[in-house]
């Protein structure tokens, strides 16, 4: 949108994609405005794209915001190369007033007119997939593919889910009612009445270093389609993204007559611990984080005058009692432990199997070779170099490859970790999954398998029978959360176990995937990512308890 648009030029624009939006998620069918094939968004888009990237590289990132006061920024991409972009750093007693302000006319433009402008945003983002994808890949360290798709028009589907949402519980009760309350023969009492969605206030958004925007773009777009102004506080090693988004959601406003300041970028210096200080501002009445449990406890403690949304660290676990498709149930998890080298929040990571071993259309088999028969799936997918590498993407800090190596302490090996060379990115650091095998029954094996080990490490857990299985599940999600849950069995009896378990511990559950849908992807509009009801986060991406409380009805009341 090179001009300036009216706000009945975007409802016009976008207000068909909000209302397939609003039926998708009423429908939860499979809906996407935003194509997942690179080829779909021209013959030019990818180099354009690349070029477009390499172009910020090197350079101050310019954003004409106020109250900045220095320039920050220590980006190395997980593929080797430092980005070298500097970022406004913000003197926030500045920078905050100035987004308040701004608040007034976005409140008054009303819920309509405030999805329109979240559309426009994303369509206008949507255009530069190719380039977010670029970003994406050098800040995450996932492969191009897994960018280009998970960083764009997933993270675009999600945004869009919050805004159909958001607009949903905004629009719940009406804008004007009349209302009359008859006295007998006297005359009624009556009254006009006005409700107003009123937002808390300024949002802060705490971005995430695995997937900035798949992660960012729900807060994001909730908070700022129900009238709030939005912080986005990028992690420091992925800015880029959320940066690019920021500058566009602020070209938009402005295209639309809005003030440029509702939404803003926070960077920090090294060590400076920008997020804290944030959290706890007096103006600060919403905050969205995904990251590790220990700074979500904070700010869950701290931040006492925010409503505060959270995506915490978690268990996931996947209970293996029997199968009809012995095949496809170890191409499907091995795939499933092997995508961006298992540095999802969602990816597996125990796998309880009983210790007598299980049934399978390919005759009984003991839990030894359950272990072994999987090892072998994930080593004859990762056995090429180059899938290996468009499948693991890259290692995204020390941290994940430390445990990695400390992984072959903690039992027997099933599958030891290779280090795959990338010709491309010579400086990548890639590594296979390794698969280590445990004693559900030995209390020494606990500290292991009841611990989050973020990355491409997972626990064959030996257990007593199916029912043990169950137990220990049920034990995993509410002691340390889950944000998925898996099980195979033919089992009637099982699966009825398995699913009263996630029904009572709340955690989202897959049965018998051994196709191309796999346990640690979802699908906006109609999957629900965490549930927002055991330790892993206090939210669901995206269901109407996510929005409602970004904002308040505000009701004024005349005579009629």
């Amino acid at each position: 949108m090179a001009a300036e648009m009216t706000a009945a030029q975007l409802i016009e624009k976008h207000r068909p994609t909000l209302d397939q939006a609003l039926d998708a998620i009423r429908t939860r069918a499979y809906w996407s405005p935003h194509p997942e094939h690179p080829k779909a968004y021209g013959e030019n888009a990818a180099p354009d794209g690349l070029a477009a990237f390499e172009a910020l590289r090197g350079k101050r990132f310019e954003l004409d915001q106020p109250g900045t006061d220095d320039w920050a920024g220590e980006e190395v991409s997980p593929y080797g190369p430092e980005l070298g972009i500097s970022y406004p750093h913000p003197d926030v007693d500045v920078l905050l007033p100035a987004m308040r302000s701004a608040l007034p006319s976005w409140r008054d433009a009303g819920p309509e007119t405030r999805a329109a402008v979240c559309l426009e945003i994303l369509s206008r983002i949507s255009a530069r997939t190719h380039e977010f994808a670029q970003a994406v890949m050098h800040t995450s360290g996932q492969a191009f593919m897994m960018a280009f798709q998970a960083g764009g028009p997933h993270a675009q589907d999600r945004g869009l889910e919050a805004v159909a949402y958001a607009y949903a519980e905004q629009v719940r009760t009406p804008g004007q009612a009349p209302w009359s309350k008859p006295q007998g023969k006297r005359d009624p009492l009556e009254l006009t009445k006005s409700f107003t969605a009123v937002p808390r206030g300024i949002a802060l958004m705490i971005g995430c270093n695995t997937f900035p925007t798949w992660n960012g773009y729900p807060g994001l777009f909730a908070s700022l389609a129900t009238g709030n102004p939005v912080l986005v506080k990028p992690h420091p090693r992925a800015v880029l993204p959320l940066a690019l988004t920021v500058k566009v959601a602020r070209e938009v406003l402005d295209d639309a007559g809005f003030p440029a300041d509702l939404v803003c970028l926070a960077v920090d210096k090294p060590g400076e611990g920008l997020a804290k200080t944030l959290a706890v501002r007096p103006e600060v009445r919403i905050i969205d984080y995904t990251g590790s449990t220990a700074f979500g406890d904070w700010l869950e403690t701290h931040a006492r005058q925010a409503q505060v949304f959270t995506e915490k660290a978690g268990v996931n676990t996947v209970v293996i009692d029997s199968t009809d498709d012995y095949k496809g149930m170890l191409g499907n998890l091995a795939f499933s432990l092997s995508l961006y080298s298992g540095q999802m929040c969602t990816t597996p990571q125990n796998l309880l199997i009983p210790r007598g071993g299980i049934t399978t259309d390919a005759g009984p088999k003991s839990y030894d070779e359950v272990v072994t028969d999987l090892a072998g799936a994930v080593s004859g997918l990762l056995g090429d170099d180059a899938r290996a590498n468009a499948l693991l993407g890259a290692i995204v800090n020390p941290q994940v490859k430390e445990r990695i190596q400390a992984a072959a302490g903690l039992g027997e090996v099933a599958l030891a970790s290779r280090e795959v060379a990338n010709p491309e990115f010579p400086g990548a650091t890639v590594r296979t999954p390794v698969i280590v095998k445990l004693d559900g029954a030995k209390p020494d094996s606990e500290a292991a398998y009841l611990s989050e080990c973020f990355g491409p490490v997972s626990f064959a857990v030996a257990v007593d029978s199916a029912a043990d299985a169950v137990d220990l599940l049920r034990r995993t999600v509410r002691e340390k959360g889950a944000m998925t849950v898996g099980a195979y069995t033919t089992s009637a009896e099982v699966e009825q176990l398995v699913e009263d378990a996630c029904l009572e511990e709340c955690a989202q559950l897959s049965l018998n995937l051994t196709g191309g849908v796999y346990v640690n992807q979802t699908a906006a509009f109609s999957d629900f990512h965490g549930s927002g009801g055991n330790p892993a986060a206090n939210a669901a991406l995206c269901d109407g308890a996510f929005v409602a409380n970004r904002f308040r009805t505000v009701e004024v009341r005349r005579p009629a």
